[in-house]
């Protein structure tokens, strides 16, 4: 699971292992073994903002329940394993198996009072989860204002429901990278908690370079079976501008659509009652509201009827009807692929590829550093701090890491704790997020020599910027990027590539 910059951070925690204390030592390996775990990923947002059927979608079987219950009060953790397992992990360590439920679900009753209960893991069979770790958060900013100020005091920064405790809060803020979900319009209160939420965190993790939103249940912001996006994308553009200093895209999906699709829930059964409703005559004002489609005459039964609503909802429902108008003879599988595309989730899963499968290696090395640094902050021993020191700063020497610099100074400029112009932000978070050197320069078309040069000339301008124009702080990241675009010059020159 490791890559060339993680790898390396895992061999230097054996090296750390072999000359510090027992009890640093234990810590140290604790960190070597999660860089050989796939990616950790947080999802988080509001009670019933659609997180677990997110969840659902992400790994392709509705295992997560989505109705409020025990388990939807608690972290859960979905990773892969070579068998369906779910085990209820106590506050004292404990573990105690449950067996999924007859819909292939995590059981609404633990069995362990919620009180006890740290997180549940959840390994399941799924080849999504090979490379990516999910974690399944409970609601964040609870209108209950009880719940939220026990929680936020058990926690002590995120406002999370339900008591969480500090061994729950340190399995959310393991993760290397957060998805924030939340529907309608942004409030105050959202941003106040995204924000907890990020400084409950990994550092590189809830950051706009590392953090998406997720803006949910378009599908419910018009009447009906009407399309939302003309409504929704607009919303989303507006949303991300709020969320510009705590998420780095918004992308808007109806989640129930992206569930059923992914998890292969309609049947063929279904596509045939759809296509017997597309005949109905009164199919307008069938699909005017779910009340209607409910109680109106129709050539599907009710139950049928009731089902259809709980896999697509009305907007889904009109949709597939509509395909089914057009090419009668569509197969179940082709509709299927048409409805998850009407989700918007196809977007979601190529971002959350781009933004953090892609640079999963740099993350979880950045991660990992960041916890030796302050396990050097913590250790009492003086031996072991420096050699704790010496390690990371000796393995931060090397070029190659020099991406872990530029990702933690591009992180303080996007969220504004380093104000910078913008042309000059955006250039560093490309340089940063990337190792494309065509969109890094935005020259497309140019040939290696001509992007050689241009890194160079980018290198200067960061070096007059650092020296003359920029305060201290805009200074130092100046330098860092400076030296960013003249390793990628060198790189260029050499042809080996960044």
């Amino acid at each position: 699971m490791t890559g060339t910059l993680s790898g390396r951070v895992a061999t230097l925690c054996d090296e750390i292992v072999a000359v510090v204390a027992p009890e640093v030592a234990d810590q140290v390996r604790h960190i070597g073994v999660r860089l050989h775990e796939p990616l950790r990923v947080a999802i988080a947002g509001r009670l019933k903002a659609g997180k677990s059927t997110l969840v659902n979608a992400l790994i392709g079987r509705r295992v997560a329940p989505t109705a409020a219950g025990e388990c939807t009060r608690v972290v859960t953790r979905f990773r892969y394993g070579p068998a369906d397992r779910v085990d209820v992990v106590s506050r004292d360590g404990g573990r105690s198996s449950l067996p999924l439920d007859d819909d292939g679900m995590i059981p609404q009753r633990l069995g362990v009072p919620a009180g006890r209960v740290a997180y549940v893991d959840v390994m399941l069979t799924s080849a999504r989860l090979r490379d990516l770790t999910v974690v399944d958060t409970p609601g964040l900013a609870s209108a209950d204002t009880g719940v939220s100020a026990r929680a936020e005091e058990a926690v002590g920064t995120a406002p999370f429901d339900a008591g969480i405790d500090a061994a729950s809060a340190s399995e959310v803020a393991a993760a290397e990278a957060v998805v924030y979900v939340f529907t309608q319009a942004v409030r105050a209160d959202d941003v106040r908690a995204l924000e907890a939420f990020r400084a409950s965190s990994a550092r590189l993790a809830s950051t706009p370079i590392n953090a998406l939103g997720v803006f949910g249940k378009v599908d419910t912001l018009v009447g009906g079976a009407a399309d939302p996006w003309p409504v929704a994308e607009p919303l989303a553009a507006q949303q991300q501008a709020l969320l510009s200093r705590c998420v780095g895209e918004v992308v808007p999906v109806v989640g129930l659509l992206a569930e059923t699709g992914e998890a292969g829930r309609l049947t063929a059964a279904d596509c045939a009652a759809l296509g017997r409703l597309a005949q109905a005559p009164d199919l307008p004002l069938l699909l005017a509201s779910v009340d209607l489609f409910r109680t109106r005459p129709a050539p599907v039964d009710a139950a049928r009827r009731e089902r259809l609503l709980a896999l697509l909802d009305l907007y889904g429902v009109g949709f597939a009807i509509a395909q089914l108008t057009a090419e009668p003879q569509l197969g179940t599988g082709e509709l299927v692929r048409r409805l998850v595309a009407a989700s918007g989730f196809p977007r979601l899963r190529h971002t959350l590829q781009e933004t953090f499968t892609w640079r999963s290696d740099a993350i979880k090395a950045g991660w990992a550093l960041a916890r030796l640094e302050r396990l050097a902050g913590h250790t009492v021993g003086r031996a072991d701090a420096e050699a704790l020191r010496d390690a990371v700063e000796r393995l931060l020497r090397d070029p190659a890491y020099h991406r872990l610099r530029l990702l933690e100074v591009a992180q303080r400029v996007a969220t504004g704790a380093v104000p910078m112009p913008q042309p000059w932000e955006q250039e560093l978070i490309r340089l940063a997020t990337s190792d494309d050197p065509r969109w890094i320069l935005r020259l497309p078309q140019a040939p290696a020599g001509q992007l050689a040069e241009a890194a160079v000339q980018a290198a200067n301008r960061w070096r007059v910027y650092a020296v003359a124009g920029a305060g201290p702080a805009q200074s130092r990241v100046a330098q860092v990027a400076h030296r960013g675009f003249h390793l990628l010059a060198q790189s260029l020159r050499t042809g080996a590539g960044r």
